[in-house]
Protein backbone atom coordinates (compact mmCIF):
# COMPACT_ATOMS: atom_id res chain seq x y z
CA UNK A 1 0.00 0.00 0.00
CA UNK A 2 1.47 3.20 -0.94
CA UNK A 3 1.32 6.23 1.46
CA UNK A 4 -0.82 8.35 -0.30
CA UNK A 5 -3.56 6.78 0.72
CA UNK A 6 -3.74 7.17 4.37
CA UNK A 7 -4.72 10.95 3.88
CA UNK A 8 -1.39 12.22 5.76
CA UNK A 9 -0.79 15.63 5.54
CA UNK A 10 1.42 16.60 2.86
CA UNK A 11 4.56 17.86 5.13
CA UNK A 12 4.27 14.72 6.69
CA UNK A 13 4.51 12.99 3.23
CA UNK A 14 7.02 15.18 2.02
CA UNK A 15 9.18 13.89 5.13
CA UNK A 16 8.40 10.29 4.02
CA UNK A 17 9.69 11.03 0.51
CA UNK A 18 12.86 12.33 1.64
CA UNK A 19 13.10 9.88 3.98
CA UNK A 20 13.12 7.13 1.21
CA UNK A 21 10.42 5.42 2.16
CA UNK A 22 7.80 3.89 -0.30
CA UNK A 23 5.30 1.16 0.44
CA UNK A 24 4.04 1.12 3.79
CA UNK A 25 4.33 -2.27 5.66
CA UNK A 26 1.91 -4.76 7.22
CA UNK A 27 1.65 -3.09 10.62
CA UNK A 28 1.45 0.14 9.15
CA UNK A 29 -1.67 -0.37 6.62
CA UNK A 30 -3.61 -2.08 9.61
CA UNK A 31 -2.32 0.63 12.70
CA UNK A 32 -2.64 4.13 10.79
CA UNK A 33 -6.31 3.81 9.98
CA UNK A 34 -7.00 3.33 13.41
CA UNK A 35 -4.73 5.80 15.56
CA UNK A 36 -6.03 8.45 13.10
CA UNK A 37 -9.70 7.73 14.07
CA UNK A 38 -8.07 8.00 17.77
CA UNK A 39 -9.11 4.20 18.77
CA UNK A 40 -7.33 2.73 21.21
CA UNK A 41 -4.76 -0.09 19.90
CA UNK A 42 -3.06 -3.25 21.11
CA UNK A 43 -0.43 -4.29 18.57
CA UNK A 44 1.77 -7.20 18.23
CA UNK A 45 4.29 -7.37 15.56
CA UNK A 46 8.13 -8.59 15.33
CA UNK A 47 11.33 -6.17 15.33
CA UNK A 48 12.08 -4.62 12.30
CA UNK A 49 7.99 -4.60 11.19
CA UNK A 50 8.16 -0.75 10.87
CA UNK A 51 5.89 -0.61 13.93
CA UNK A 52 7.46 3.27 14.89
CA UNK A 53 6.68 4.89 11.88
CA UNK A 54 3.22 2.85 12.19
CA UNK A 55 2.49 5.23 15.43
CA UNK A 56 4.76 8.14 14.14
CA UNK A 57 3.13 9.09 11.62
CA UNK A 58 -0.96 9.57 12.40
CA UNK A 59 0.49 10.73 15.73
CA UNK A 60 1.95 13.78 13.25
CA UNK A 61 -0.76 13.94 11.05
CA UNK A 62 -2.64 14.32 14.29
CA UNK A 63 -0.16 17.34 15.57
CA UNK A 64 -0.46 19.31 12.44
CA UNK A 65 -4.19 19.27 12.48
CA UNK A 66 -4.48 20.37 16.00
CA UNK A 67 -1.49 22.55 17.36
CA UNK A 68 -1.09 26.28 16.83
CA UNK A 69 1.61 28.34 17.13
CA UNK A 70 1.19 29.43 19.84
CA UNK A 71 0.26 25.82 21.67
CA UNK A 72 2.24 24.78 24.57
CA UNK A 73 2.24 21.31 26.71
CA UNK A 74 2.66 17.69 25.41
CA UNK A 75 0.42 15.80 22.97
CA UNK A 76 1.93 12.44 22.93
CA UNK A 77 4.19 10.72 26.16
CA UNK A 78 5.91 6.95 24.51
CA UNK A 79 7.23 5.32 27.06
CA UNK A 80 9.73 2.73 26.32
CA UNK A 81 12.11 0.15 27.82
CA UNK A 82 15.80 1.26 27.60
CA UNK A 83 17.44 4.80 26.75
CA UNK A 84 18.54 2.90 22.92
CA UNK A 85 15.43 2.50 21.95
CA UNK A 86 14.14 6.39 23.36
CA UNK A 87 17.24 8.02 21.01
CA UNK A 88 16.19 5.85 18.24
CA UNK A 89 12.25 6.51 18.32
CA UNK A 90 13.18 10.20 18.87
CA UNK A 91 15.60 10.41 16.00
CA UNK A 92 12.70 9.03 13.67
CA UNK A 93 10.27 11.67 15.27
CA UNK A 94 12.35 14.36 14.49
CA UNK A 95 13.08 12.98 11.00
CA UNK A 96 9.62 12.30 9.97
CA UNK A 97 8.95 15.87 11.70
CA UNK A 98 11.20 17.77 10.04
CA UNK A 99 8.61 19.65 7.79
CA UNK A 100 5.97 20.16 10.14
CA UNK A 101 7.56 22.06 13.33
CA UNK A 102 6.37 19.61 16.38
CA UNK A 103 9.11 19.39 18.74
CA UNK A 104 9.90 16.03 20.59
CA UNK A 105 12.69 15.20 23.36
CA UNK A 106 14.17 12.13 24.66
CA UNK A 107 13.98 11.65 28.46
CA UNK A 108 16.26 8.88 29.79
CA UNK A 109 18.93 8.30 32.63
CA UNK A 110 22.71 8.45 32.14
CA UNK A 111 23.27 11.60 30.62
CA UNK A 112 24.80 14.87 31.80
CA UNK A 113 23.37 17.54 34.02
CA UNK A 114 22.76 19.67 31.77
CA UNK A 115 20.47 17.16 29.82
CA UNK A 116 18.68 16.66 33.17
CA UNK A 117 18.10 20.23 32.80
CA UNK A 118 16.79 20.29 29.43
CA UNK A 119 14.38 17.75 30.47
CA UNK A 120 12.81 19.19 33.23
CA UNK A 121 12.08 22.30 30.97
CA UNK A 122 10.64 20.12 28.22
CA UNK A 123 8.52 18.38 30.82
CA UNK A 124 7.62 21.66 32.73
CA UNK A 125 6.98 23.51 29.82
CA UNK A 126 5.93 21.20 26.99
CA UNK A 127 7.29 19.61 24.08
CA UNK A 128 4.68 17.91 21.78
CA UNK A 129 5.79 14.40 21.92
CA UNK A 130 8.07 13.25 25.03
CA UNK A 131 9.67 9.76 24.76
CA UNK A 132 10.82 8.60 27.62
CA UNK A 133 12.11 5.53 29.64
CA UNK A 134 9.79 4.95 33.12
CA UNK A 135 12.68 5.07 35.77
CA UNK A 136 13.71 8.46 34.72
CA UNK A 137 10.18 10.21 33.69
CA UNK A 138 9.59 8.68 37.64
CA UNK A 139 12.36 10.73 38.97
CA UNK A 140 11.38 14.03 36.86
CA UNK A 141 7.40 13.23 37.74
CA UNK A 142 8.75 13.07 41.72
CA UNK A 143 10.13 16.40 42.03
CA UNK A 144 6.53 18.08 41.35
CA UNK A 145 6.83 19.79 38.15
CA UNK A 146 6.05 17.90 35.49
CA UNK A 147 2.76 18.90 33.40
CA UNK A 148 1.00 16.30 31.53
CA UNK A 149 -2.33 17.53 31.80
CA UNK A 150 -2.74 18.51 28.09
CA UNK A 151 -1.50 15.01 27.04
CA UNK A 152 -3.80 13.22 24.40
CA UNK A 153 -1.91 10.06 23.60
CA UNK A 154 -0.05 7.54 25.28
CA UNK A 155 2.02 4.79 23.65
CA UNK A 156 3.99 2.04 25.09
CA UNK A 157 6.66 0.57 22.70
CA UNK A 158 7.83 -2.84 23.86
CA UNK A 159 5.40 -3.23 26.38
CA UNK A 160 6.39 -7.20 26.39
CA UNK A 161 9.77 -5.63 26.95
CA UNK A 162 9.44 -3.75 30.01
CA UNK A 163 7.24 -5.39 32.11
CA UNK A 164 9.79 -8.36 31.58
CA UNK A 165 12.85 -5.49 32.76
CA UNK A 166 10.19 -4.58 35.93
CA UNK A 167 8.52 -1.55 34.89
CA UNK A 168 4.75 -2.44 35.69
CA UNK A 169 4.72 -0.25 39.08
CA UNK A 170 6.37 2.51 37.24
CA UNK A 171 4.18 2.25 34.16
CA UNK A 172 1.19 2.39 36.46
CA UNK A 173 2.31 5.33 38.24
CA UNK A 174 2.98 7.23 35.49
CA UNK A 175 -0.10 6.58 33.84
CA UNK A 176 -2.13 7.93 37.25
CA UNK A 177 -0.56 11.31 36.45
CA UNK A 178 -1.97 10.93 32.74
CA UNK A 179 -5.65 12.93 31.94
CA UNK A 180 -8.54 9.66 31.37
CA UNK A 181 -9.54 10.75 28.26
CA UNK A 182 -6.83 9.86 26.16
CA UNK A 183 -5.81 7.16 22.84
CA UNK A 184 -3.60 4.18 24.65
CA UNK A 185 -1.26 2.57 21.90
CA UNK A 186 -0.01 -0.63 22.75
CA UNK A 187 2.92 -2.30 21.06
CA UNK A 188 4.61 -5.51 21.79
CA UNK A 189 6.66 -8.08 20.26
CA UNK A 190 5.14 -11.00 21.99
CA UNK A 191 1.70 -10.90 23.61
CA UNK A 192 1.95 -13.04 27.14
CA UNK A 193 -0.98 -13.36 29.40
CA UNK A 194 0.82 -10.00 31.43
CA UNK A 195 0.70 -7.72 28.58
CA UNK A 196 -3.08 -8.42 28.17
CA UNK A 197 -3.97 -7.91 31.61
CA UNK A 198 -2.16 -5.05 31.44
CA UNK A 199 -3.90 -3.99 28.16
CA UNK A 200 -7.67 -4.67 30.24
CA UNK A 201 -6.43 -2.31 32.65
CA UNK A 202 -4.91 0.98 30.22
CA UNK A 203 -7.12 0.56 27.19
CA UNK A 204 -10.42 1.27 26.55
CA UNK A 205 -12.13 -1.05 24.01
CA UNK A 206 -9.13 -1.75 22.20
CA UNK A 207 -8.86 -2.78 18.52
CA UNK A 208 -6.06 -5.49 18.16
CA UNK A 209 -3.46 -6.47 15.35
CA UNK A 210 -1.09 -9.13 15.51
CA UNK A 211 1.33 -10.18 12.66
CA UNK A 212 3.19 -13.12 11.96
CA UNK A 213 4.44 -13.15 15.81
CA UNK A 214 7.87 -14.51 16.71
CA UNK A 215 8.92 -15.62 13.37
CA UNK A 216 12.34 -14.19 11.89
CA UNK A 217 12.01 -11.90 7.80
CA UNK A 218 11.34 -14.05 4.99
CA UNK A 219 14.61 -12.63 3.89
CA UNK A 220 16.86 -13.87 6.67
CA UNK A 221 19.10 -17.08 5.57
CA UNK A 222 19.18 -18.89 8.96
CA UNK A 223 21.95 -21.76 9.44
CA UNK A 224 23.72 -23.33 12.59
CA UNK A 225 26.71 -24.96 13.27
CA UNK A 226 27.08 -27.87 15.81
CA UNK A 227 30.30 -26.85 17.76
CA UNK A 228 32.62 -26.87 20.77
CA UNK A 229 32.95 -23.44 22.92
CA UNK A 230 36.22 -24.16 21.94
CA UNK A 231 35.89 -24.02 18.06
CA UNK A 232 33.81 -21.00 18.24
CA UNK A 233 36.34 -18.15 17.71
CA UNK A 234 37.97 -19.96 14.63
CA UNK A 235 34.75 -20.66 13.28
CA UNK A 236 33.70 -16.83 13.21
CA UNK A 237 37.27 -15.95 12.47
CA UNK A 238 36.80 -17.94 9.16
CA UNK A 239 33.42 -16.77 8.31
CA UNK A 240 34.11 -13.55 8.43
CA UNK A 241 37.10 -13.89 6.34
CA UNK A 242 34.68 -15.38 3.35
CA UNK A 243 32.64 -12.83 3.24
CA UNK A 244 34.58 -9.58 2.71
CA UNK A 245 31.63 -8.17 0.74
CA UNK A 246 29.81 -8.25 4.13
CA UNK A 247 30.12 -4.49 5.73
CA UNK A 248 28.11 -4.82 8.67
CA UNK A 249 28.07 -7.75 10.94
CA UNK A 250 26.81 -8.25 14.21
CA UNK A 251 27.73 -10.93 17.22
CA UNK A 252 25.55 -11.55 19.72
CA UNK A 253 27.01 -13.03 23.35
CA UNK A 254 24.82 -13.81 26.07
CA UNK A 255 27.02 -12.12 28.91
CA UNK A 256 28.90 -8.80 29.30
CA UNK A 257 32.41 -10.42 29.94
CA UNK A 258 32.11 -12.33 26.48
CA UNK A 259 31.60 -9.17 24.86
CA UNK A 260 35.14 -8.40 25.88
CA UNK A 261 36.48 -11.56 25.25
CA UNK A 262 35.56 -11.87 21.74
CA UNK A 263 36.09 -8.43 20.67
CA UNK A 264 39.61 -8.66 22.44
CA UNK A 265 40.18 -12.02 20.72
CA UNK A 266 39.30 -10.93 17.20
CA UNK A 267 40.99 -7.63 17.07
CA UNK A 268 44.44 -9.65 17.68
CA UNK A 269 43.70 -10.85 14.78
CA UNK A 270 43.65 -7.92 12.84
CA UNK A 271 40.03 -7.08 12.67
CA UNK A 272 38.25 -4.10 12.64
CA UNK A 273 35.52 -4.72 16.08
CA UNK A 274 34.30 -3.17 18.63
CA UNK A 275 32.28 -3.91 21.44
CA UNK A 276 29.29 -2.78 23.68
CA UNK A 277 27.04 -3.52 26.80
CA UNK A 278 25.49 -2.09 29.96
CA UNK A 279 28.74 -1.59 31.06
CA UNK A 280 29.56 1.88 28.71
CA UNK A 281 28.52 5.11 29.94
CA UNK A 282 25.44 5.86 27.57
CA UNK A 283 27.97 8.58 25.80
CA UNK A 284 30.62 5.59 24.87
CA UNK A 285 27.44 3.60 23.71
CA UNK A 286 26.15 6.06 21.46
CA UNK A 287 29.48 6.30 19.93
CA UNK A 288 30.10 2.71 19.34
CA UNK A 289 26.63 2.41 17.71
CA UNK A 290 27.39 5.78 15.53
CA UNK A 291 30.58 4.51 14.31
CA UNK A 292 29.12 1.33 13.48
CA UNK A 293 25.89 2.49 11.53
CA UNK A 294 28.51 4.74 9.51
CA UNK A 295 30.25 1.35 8.92
CA UNK A 296 33.40 2.90 10.43
CA UNK A 297 33.35 -0.25 12.40
CA UNK A 298 33.10 -3.44 10.64
CA UNK A 299 32.41 -5.39 13.72
CA UNK A 300 30.24 -5.38 16.48
CA UNK A 301 29.69 -7.95 19.45
CA UNK A 302 27.19 -6.93 21.80
CA UNK A 303 24.53 -8.20 24.48
CA UNK A 304 21.24 -8.60 24.13
CA UNK A 305 20.75 -4.97 24.84
CA UNK A 306 20.85 -4.62 20.82
CA UNK A 307 18.33 -7.14 20.07
CA UNK A 308 15.52 -4.84 20.84
CA UNK A 309 14.96 -1.70 19.38
CA UNK A 310 18.41 -0.55 17.67
CA UNK A 311 17.62 0.44 14.09
CA UNK A 312 20.33 -0.16 12.01
CA UNK A 313 19.92 -0.81 8.69
CA UNK A 314 21.41 -3.35 6.26
CA UNK A 315 23.33 -5.53 8.57
CA UNK A 316 24.73 -8.24 6.10
CA UNK A 317 25.38 -10.92 9.10
CA UNK A 318 24.31 -11.67 12.88
CA UNK A 319 26.47 -14.61 14.74
CA UNK A 320 24.86 -16.07 17.39
CA UNK A 321 28.25 -17.01 19.40
CA UNK A 322 25.59 -19.08 22.36
CA UNK A 323 22.06 -19.47 21.92
CA UNK A 324 19.68 -17.23 23.52
CA UNK A 325 18.30 -18.67 26.53
CA UNK A 326 14.53 -17.66 25.42
CA UNK A 327 13.53 -18.50 21.83
CA UNK A 328 12.14 -15.19 21.42
CA UNK A 329 15.29 -13.32 22.52
CA UNK A 330 16.72 -15.67 18.80
CA UNK A 331 13.72 -13.70 16.91
CA UNK A 332 14.60 -10.14 17.70
CA UNK A 333 18.72 -10.72 17.40
CA UNK A 334 17.82 -12.32 13.96
CA UNK A 335 15.66 -9.19 13.48
CA UNK A 336 18.60 -6.81 13.14
CA UNK A 337 19.18 -8.45 9.70
CA UNK A 338 16.71 -8.25 6.76
CA UNK A 339 14.87 -5.26 8.18
CA UNK A 340 12.05 -4.16 5.55
CA UNK A 341 12.33 -5.77 1.94
CA UNK A 342 16.56 -5.96 2.81
CA UNK A 343 18.02 -9.48 2.97
CA UNK A 344 20.69 -11.18 5.69
CA UNK A 345 22.01 -14.46 7.10
CA UNK A 346 22.26 -15.28 10.51
CA UNK A 347 23.90 -18.00 11.78
CA UNK A 348 23.88 -19.37 15.26
CA UNK A 349 26.76 -21.39 17.10
CA UNK A 350 25.19 -24.51 18.87
CA UNK A 351 27.82 -26.57 21.76
CA UNK A 352 26.23 -29.62 22.89
CA UNK A 353 24.55 -27.95 26.02
CA UNK A 354 22.85 -25.65 23.91
CA UNK A 355 21.11 -28.29 21.35
CA UNK A 356 17.94 -28.03 23.56
CA UNK A 357 17.52 -24.54 22.94
CA UNK A 358 18.07 -24.69 19.26
CA UNK A 359 15.26 -27.38 19.09
CA UNK A 360 12.82 -24.51 21.33
CA UNK A 361 13.50 -21.77 18.60
CA UNK A 362 12.69 -23.94 16.06
CA UNK A 363 9.33 -24.97 17.99
CA UNK A 364 8.56 -21.36 18.17
CA UNK A 365 8.98 -20.31 14.62
CA UNK A 366 7.72 -23.16 13.01
CA UNK A 367 10.70 -24.17 10.77
CA UNK A 368 13.70 -26.31 10.95
CA UNK A 369 17.31 -24.46 10.88
CA UNK A 370 19.54 -25.51 8.20
CA UNK A 371 22.70 -27.13 9.84
CA UNK A 372 26.11 -26.73 8.05
CA UNK A 373 28.59 -28.76 8.22
CA UNK A 374 31.53 -27.46 10.48
CA UNK A 375 35.02 -26.68 8.13
CA UNK A 376 38.17 -27.56 8.57
CA UNK A 377 39.74 -24.81 11.04
CA UNK A 378 42.89 -23.38 11.66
Amino acid sequence: MDFTTFGLEAKIMEAISYMGYKQATPIQEQAIPIIMRGGDLIACAQTGSGKTAAFILPILHQLAQQLQPHDSGTHTLVLVPTRELAIQVDQQIQGFAYFTGASSLAVYGGGEGWEYDQEKTALSKGAAIIVATPGRLISHLNMGYVKFDTIKTLILDEADRMLDIGFYDDIMKIISFLPKDRQTLMFSATMPPKIRTLSQKILKSPETISLEVSKPAAGVLQAAYLVTDAQKIGLIRKLIAEKPNYQSILIFTATKKRVNEIANTLRRYGMDVEGISSNLEQDEREAVLLRFRARKTRILVATDVLSRGIDIREINLIINYDVPNDAEDYVHRVGRTARADSTGVAITLVNPADRHKLTAIEKLIEKKINRIQLPALA
